[in-house]
């Protein structure tokens, strides 16, 4: 069957997010819940169709069981098609060999004859563990208008953090003439955000080059960037300029989950012109008890809430019993915080039980400025009574109950 697509996605969501520590040890970081009711794998699957691309390959890797039955048929994305839709895409045997993938362009080599099935004029390539809205056609619009080999997409950001991104050195009209990774001294602001827009045929070229390369890293940003720039391919940058956050570290992860309760941060999950799709859970409204009290908090189905929350986002079937009290934290799917315990500043995984009287993070005000950060709970532990869990502190398993 002929199946020819302008346009293919391939969304790279293999990572195992080792800076979300305890959040990624059972879950790859795209499966990593956000917003009271998404994964972080839901923004770039629906700016996909949102964008008008149909066809999506989603390269797994680590820990890719819960992402897999998660995305499914892509039903919930409008990616359940004949032709196209949405592929996971694990590494596989080829003949007599079988690899890991080694790095972001080998998963993408590896998975040539995918890509190839639709004989597509462009290749994007996208990252699976970032918050953002983008309209990936007006990308592909400039890409097409320039007549570029290849269009990545830039974010100005501030010269203190430059140091911190893979920044792109343009000239006037935007043409790329240099790539720097991670510099300590920035000649530019615009950092890459990983996103990629190639003419398929020449990413083909410098990928089975890249391959051949026996001490290539094969890795998009230290391979084939630089190795398209030494050959003068021409190198366009596309500036993006809404909301955009790698969520890669357990305090990035929080201030993005925070910027929900923020009208002017520029993430907004009611705009119905772009929509961001994800998938419901069936459980019934959320309830709130005579006496609760909730402020300024995102509820979602199934809780039930007879204590006190305020600045916090709080995800299905959570539970807050009398006299309990949670401020600025994130409590995922089926969290427990039982009377009196108080949660705040912190990060409470799937299926945790916070005890009796027990206490979890701490204010920033309350600490010294290098000791505080965000406490955070594994799936599934349960926190005993009357346990004290600083502010910065995880718990990776069950802390049984004070003395």
């Amino acid at each position: 069957m002929y199946r020819k697509k302008e346009c293919v996605a391939m969304l790279l969501a293999g990572g195992q997010g080792s800076r979300l520590y305890v959040l990624t040890k059972n879950v790859a970081k795209p499966a990593v819940p956000f917003g009271g009711k998404y994964r972080i794998i839901d923004f770039p699957l629906s700016n996909c169709i949102n964008s008008g691309i149909d066809t999506v390959g989603v390269l797994t890797q680590y820990e890719p069981h819960v992402l897999n039955a998660y995305i499914g048929s892509g039903q919930t994305w409008d990616l359940d098609r004949l032709r196209g839709g949405v592929s996971v895409l694990p590494p596989y045997q080829r003949g007599k060999a079988s690899e890991w993938y080694k790095g972001t362009a080998n998963a993408i080599y590896q998975n040539i004859p995918f890509i190839a099935d639709y004989d597509p004029e462009y290749v994007l390539i996208l990252s699976g563990d970032h918050i953002y809205k983008m309209d990936y056609n007006k990308m592909l619009r400039q890409h097409k208008e320039t007549g570029a080999d290849a269009t990545i997409a830039v974010l100005d950001v501030p010269l203190s953090e430059a140091s911190r991104f893979g920044i792109m050195n343009c000239r006037p009209d935007g043409t790329i003439y240099e790539f720097e990774e991670k510099p300590k001294e920035p000649k530019s602001t615009l950092a890459s955000m990983g996103i990629y827009i190639f003419s398929w045929k020449k990413l083909r070229k410098y990928l089975e080059e890249d391959e051949a390369n026996s001490k290539s890293s094969n890795d998009f940003g230290k391979d084939i960037i630089p190795a398209m720039l030494a050959n003068g391919e021409k190198m366009v940058s596309y500036r993006f300029e809404g909301y955009w956050k790698d969520v890669g570290t357990i305090e990035s992860l929080w201030e993005a989950n925070m910027d929900l309760l923020s009208p002017n941060s520029g993430l907004n999950l009611s705009d119905d012109s772009w929509k961001i799709y994800g998938r419901t859970t069936g459980s019934p409204p959320h309830f709130t008890a005579k006496g609760a009290k909730v402020q300024h908090t995102l509820l979602s189905e199934g809780c039930e809430i007879a204590g006190n929350v305020s600045e916090s986002v709080l995800f299905s079937d959570v539970k807050v019993a009398k006299n309990a009290n949670v401020e600025y934290s994130i409590l995922m799917p089926g969290a427990v915080v039982e009377e009196g315990a108080n949660v705040r500043y912190a990060i409470v995984a799937s299926g945790a039980v916070i005890a009796k009287g027990a206490s979890i993070g701490a204010g920033p005000s309350e600490c010294d400025v290098d000791k505080w950060g965000v406490a955070v709970v594994a799936e599934n532990v349960r926190i005993g009574e009357n346990v004290k869990l600083a502010a910065k502190e995880m718990a990776d398993e069950d802390i049984p109950d004070a003395e």
